[in-house]
């Protein structure tokens, strides 16, 4: 049976991972894969995570099942933080999942299920894995304008007229915050004609929401999503607490399907539970618990807001230091943007060709497509990134 599968494309972050294991020079500088790093190029266990994990291994007694949608507490916990008191808990379905990868699957197949001839937008460029999981599930593909390759923000003429063409039962796929992989966000009198399309047409919102706390603040980050589902009929969430809470090998995330009816919340949860089952049973629990434990305990939600707010402001810091760098050495300020952009990620708007050549002469790795993790940098390796760019003349 096995000799009729075909080789699978290979994911091109990892094999970017690979070929920088492999590359002997010193002064290499990985760009590359999306993981918050500090200064000394580790990527630490917070601080809250740690005591948290402490009260749970003090107290916990048993390892059984939790339920197919995970703790009731965790999905609680997680709704307050992202929604906080935009939308009420009564008409909020939601269920744990393995990462903000495995709640955007369930999302994907919920609707799916929903409306099978269901069409659902993305942003050019998006996520790669969003693109992958809908073609993997047969689900049709819209790509939408998002990023201007020339100001390396966002079109957002282009994005609200291709928006429109959307219609009801169509999903559109939306970034919460920190866009990935441009870095590039909407205001938010854009968010609000964003939303006016999504009235005008019928179309479901989904928020991916994985950066939570990386861009503006954590309050701040949510104001987008909040509004959304405040505004509209129904909307599909899928969160991830792998970058603010740092627990990536954890695979934490949670998917809610929010309804203006509390009445279809129930027929919404077992929808969620039901998938699940059919997926992978129980999800994950050991990172929900953590989450849980720091999100209900005032110290250590303290201490882990203080943490996320030092990785917050020191990638800022990063993106400042790197344009003016660039300004100085360039003599003009056309890398502005990227003290402009939010997040992991900014993309640098130039050509494959470019990007291997930064690689192959500086030992510089990022993604193809010129997306940069700007968390891969610190103080040392900005003026030899910024160097780079413009000997490489772009």
């Amino acid at each position: 049976m096995f000799e009729t599968l075909k080789p699978q494309p290979a994911d091109k972050i990892l094999a970017l991972v690979q070929m920088y294991r492999e590359d002997p020079r010193d002064t290499k500088v990985d760009l590359g894969v999306g993981v918050y790093k500090d200064a000394t190029g580790l990527t630490p266990v917070m601080r809250a995570v740690k005591a948290a994990e402490q009260k749970i291994w003090e107290s916990q007694d048993t390892k059984v099942y939790t339920g197919l949608a995970g703790d009731p507490a965790f999905s609680d916990v997680m709704v307050d933080l992202v929604l906080g008191d935009a939308v009420a808990r009564g008409n909020v379905a939601a269920a744990a999942t393995p990462g903000g990868t495995g709640a955007v699957r369930q999302a994907f197949e919920l609707i799916q299920m929903a409306n099978p001839d269901a069409r659902v937008f993305v942003s050019n460029p998006t996520w790669p894995n969003h693109v992958a999981i809908l073609g993997y599930l047969g689900i049709e593909t819209v790509s939408y304008r998002y990023f201007d390759s020339e100001t390396r923000g966002v079109d957002f003429d282009g994005l609200i007229e291709d928006l429109k063409t959307a219609k009801k039962g169509d999903v559109v796929l939306l970034h919460g915050c920190c866009h990935n992989p441009t870095g590039a966000n909407l205001n938010s009198a854009e968010w609000d004609e964003v939303i006016k399309v999504l009235l005008e047409t019928g179309a479901t919102p989904m928020i991916d929401i994985a950066y939570q706390g990386f861009g503006d603040g954590l309050q701040e980050d949510a104001t987008a999503t909040r509004k959304v589902a405040a505004a509209v009929p129904e909307c599909l969430i899928a969160a991830s607490c792998s970058k603010n809470f740092g627990i990536y090998r954890e695979r934490t995330g949670i998917l809610m399907a929010i309804s203006a009816d509390d009445s279809a919340t129930g027929l919404n949860q077992g929808t969620l539970s039901y998938l699940n089952r059919q997926n992978f049973s129980f999800p994950p629990d050991h990172g929900a618990r953590i989450v849980t434990t720091i999100l209900s305990d005032a110290d250590l939600r303290a201490d882990w807001q203080v943490e996320l707010e030092e990785v917050r402001k020191s990638m800022l810091g990063l993106r400042s230091q790197l344009a003016e760098e660039l300004q100085r050495l360039s003599g003009s300020d056309r890398f502005g943007f990227l003290a402009q952009h939010r997040g992991m990620f900014s993309r640098l708007g130039t050509t494959p060709e470019m990007v291997e050549k930064l690689r192959v002469e500086h030992g510089i790795y990022m993604v193809g497509d010129s997306r940069m993790n700007i968390a891969g940098l610190n103080a040392q390796t900005v003026p030899v990134l910024a160097k780079a760019i413009i000997d490489s003349g772009i």
